[in-house]
């Protein structure tokens, strides 16, 4: 034990021996154990200890990560408004303990949102305990949220024991079943639960936050979800923008995942062309940051390694760069039918179009960036029938 416990201090270790005792049980608890077996033992008890050693060293591995910043908060990564304004409420909430209630689209950056509340809160050295309500079939919910027990005797740990002392986050909370619903409103008031066939109260110190893709007042309206359980999780909402919302923000993610992607493949990691980048900024990104990873990552790995010096416009998959072309980039037949002055209208109309989505709708950036005075902007924006791009401006 000794010698285990030098090499890993934070490994657990599980003793059985058929000469022990009380005296040396403990004596193997105070020397760094996790437990103690004495021979002959049930199958049963040790598998389950080997589970919750499995999962105790799990967690302390992954909070590690998270207490380092080495886990995925690049999501966050930028200076925007938008996400400056989420960063700032998970600090000034972090470590008041009241429960959060995060809401964004997909691949906008919830979890990571989650985890960094909970590393920067006092509960850090405790656990982070995910709850994916998607991926739980509704027939084992409680067994998995609550664990279950046999005879009195404890057969598995829920995640909600699991999150003792730590953060319990409760992904795609709208996914809870109704009769879940209930007895997470009855953990959060009483603070203890009792698991599936136990009858015994159990207490639990947890933190709760939860996170939704979908509008909880239509869940509610719909009797979906329980509007009790709202008002209990929704004390602080937090609301993480989609990637449209933070433009600003995508040269320096796009960035930071060229360079970590690149550095995991032992590459140098490439410059991005202005082009490339305008492409970057001008697409729509409905998978949000999640998606922009997936990008970055594809390009890497589909372009050779001795055109990766620059990443180009064409180097991009194709839904990025063809998502700039527009009516006229997928009929350009239609352009070579048209007079001139027709042909370029069309041109300037999907070029400006672009360009004031690439600058999130701000017309002083967007004059500034293709040369114009931003009174010419608007005369040109007049002229061509932009008459919503010219309202945006006039909301500047």
């Amino acid at each position: 034990l000794d010698a285990i416990k030098a090499r890993e201090p934070g490994l657990p270790v599980i003793i059985f021996s058929g000469h022990g005792n009380i005296d040396t049980a403990v004596a193997a608890v105070g020397r760094g154990a996790m437990d103690f077996i004495e021979k002959p033992f049930e199958a049963e008890r040790l598998l389950l200890l080997v589970e919750r050693a499995t999962e105790t060293e799990r967690l302390r591995r992954e909070n590690s990560r998270l207490r380092e910043g080495s886990w995925g908060s690049a999501e966050f990564t930028g200076n925007s408004p938008a996400i400056n304004a989420v960063r700032a409420t998970l600090k000034r909430v972090a470590n008041t303990g009241s429960r959060v209630l995060i809401s964004g689209p997909p691949g906008a950056g919830k979890e990571v949102a989650a985890r960094l509340l909970h590393a920067w809160s006092s509960r850090a050295e405790g656990a982070f305990v995910l709850v994916n309500s998607a991926r739980i079939t509704p027939e084992r919910f409680e067994q998995e949220l609550f664990g279950e027990e046999s005879n009195g005797k404890q057969v598995r740990p829920g995640l909600l024991e699991l999150a003792d002392g730590g953060t319990l986050y409760l992904d795609e909370i709208a996914d809870m079943p109704l009769s879940t619903q209930a007895r997470i409103l009855r953990v959060l008031t009483d603070q203890s639960f009792v698991r599936v066939g136990g009858t015994r109260q159990i207490g639990v110190d947890v933190r709760v936050v939860s996170s939704t893709t979908r509008d909880l007042t239509v869940e509610m309206a719909e009797k979906r979800f329980r509007e009790d359980l709202f008002y209990r999780l929704n004390v602080v909402p937090v609301a993480v923008p989609s990637l449209a919302q933070r433009r600003e923000d995508i040269p320096v993610l796009a960035e930071h995942f060229f360079t970590r992607y690149s550095n995991d493949q032992g590459l140098v990691p490439p410059e991005l062309s202005s082009e490339a980048m305008a492409a970057l900024q001008a697409y729509d990104w409905p998978g949000n940051v999640r998606q922009l990873r997936n990008v970055v990552e594809r390009t890497i790995i589909m372009t050779p390694r001795e055109k990766l010096n620059t990443v180009e416009t064409d180097m991009l998959p194709p839904e990025i760069t063809g998502g700039q072309l527009g009516p006229a980039g997928e009929n350009l037949s239609a352009i070579m039918g048209v007079p001139l002055r027709e042909a370029r209208e069309s041109f300037e109309r999907e070029y400006l179009s672009i360009q004031i989505r690439r600058f999130s709708g701000n017309i002083s950036k967007t004059a500034s960036f293709i040369g114009m005075e931003r009174s010419a902007l608007h005369r040109k924006l007049k002229l061509l029938g932009m008459a919503d791009r010219r309202d945006e401006a006039d909301k500047e």
